[in-house]
């Protein structure tokens, strides 16, 4: 019970910190909110319109690594600066609805969630390491592996643009509950298969 209590007053605490640390950004999260949980229909092709020309762009230009992450970092220091400046004036009134601020509450106590989640994942691959060092690192040199074939069979910017697009269209596929739909259906498939095997060995 304390623990518990103790665990939600420290992510009430770190939301808070990260709504004032994000005010600045505040109209330009929630239209990115919008447009990645597909509030209109033409919101998915837009963005993957964006992103395969963005990707394009990168083909055609071929920068070297040390020209794409200088040219990255400045566009991110760019945004930093311009951002909280010029979005109260493209998005209007610097007062917000009840509803926007609950939506803007939710989309930063999700960000502090999934930041605890990743550490709490780190901590138990630690764990992991200290009770069980050989399944640790049969473990880690196997997932190594096999991201070293996939990353060797397919082109590197074309390995990257399908793992952009698919973080990018992640937020609106479980908004509409289609990879719920479409991880019951593997689901059921492999039920099936298991009973039919037990069918079969009786």
């Amino acid at each position: 019970g304390r623990l518990g209590q103790n665990t939600s007053v420290r992510c009430a605490a770190e939301t808070a910190s990260l709504e004032e640390q994000l005010q600045g950004w505040g109209e330009v999260i929630l239209m990115t909110d919008k447009v990645l949980r597909w509030e209109r229909a033409w919101f998915p092709p837009a963005l993957m319109s964006v992103v395969s020309f963005s990707f394009l762009m990168i083909y055609y230009l071929d920068p070297s690594v040390l020209s794409g992450v200088s040219c990255f970092v400045m566009f991110i220091c760019l945004a930093d600066y311009l951002v909280p400046a010029l979005a109260p004036r493209i998005f209007g009134s610097n007062k917000w609805t009840t509803e926007q601020q609950q939506r803007f509450h939710e989309i930063c106590s999700n960000l502090v969630k999934s930041r605890r989640r990743i550490v709490g994942w780190w901590k138990r691959l630690f764990v992991l390491k200290e009770e069980k060092p050989k399944m640790y690192f049969m473990t880690m040199l196997c997932s190594l592996a096999v991201v070293a074939w996939i990353g060797q069979q397919v082109h590197n910017l074309f390995l990257t643009y399908l793992i952009v697009s698919f973080l990018l269209l992640f937020p609106g596929l479980n908004q509409h509950g289609i990879i719920t739909k479409y991880v019951g259906m593997a689901k059921r498939e492999i039920n099936k298969l298991l009973k039919h095997k037990e069918k079969k060995n009786e």
